[in-house]
């Protein structure tokens, strides 16, 4: 099922929206030095928002661009309330669209990796797979050994 939705972005400074949402989510950011982390790098990287039509902010999406060819999917973030019903899509959708414009050919993002057994890794790695990212490489000194790092990649067409 898929809701009514309006993208924005890219914008800039959406550290507090970012922080918030992200306190939604514990099971996937309940490290505080992360979450603090990403709010501060949201300050200065392109962030996509994803509202209801009601401009309640249902996610977000925030970029990374490392060179003239690749770009990461440096934090995302859905309401738990929303998960499933097409709004982490559309928000991969239209980061990508601007990324083609760019001339940027590969988007990577990481994620836990499935030699950990989380529930709702599992569905996020499922995500991604689903949306045409494909796992290169387990890096367990990204995070720690504790929380072992899936590389995924994708080719922008």
């Amino acid at each position: 099922m898929t809701i009514p939705l309006v993208i924005e972005g890219p914008c800039l400074g959406q550290g507090a929206v970012g922080e918030a949402l992200l306190r939604t989510l514990p099971e996937w950011f309940g490290i505080e030095a992360a979450v603090l982390h990403y709010r501060d790098a949201m300050a200065t990287l392109p962030t996509w928002l994803a509202r209801s039509d009601t401009g309640t902010v249902l996610g977000f999406l925030t970029l990374k661009v490392h060179t003239p060819y690749a770009a990461e999917i440096y934090v995302m973030g859905v309401l738990p309330t929303v998960h499933r019903q097409g709004v982490g899509r559309a928000l991969v959708q239209a980061a990508e669209a601007s990324l083609r414009t760019q001339g940027i050919e590969y988007l990577q993002v990481k994620t836990l990796a499935p030699s950990h057994p989380d529930e709702g890794y599992a569905r996020t790695r499922a995500f991604y797979l689903a949306l045409g990212f494909r796992p290169l490489e387990e890096l367990p000194q990204v995070w720690g050994a504790e929380n072992p790092c899936w590389l995924m990649v994708k080719r922008l067409e």
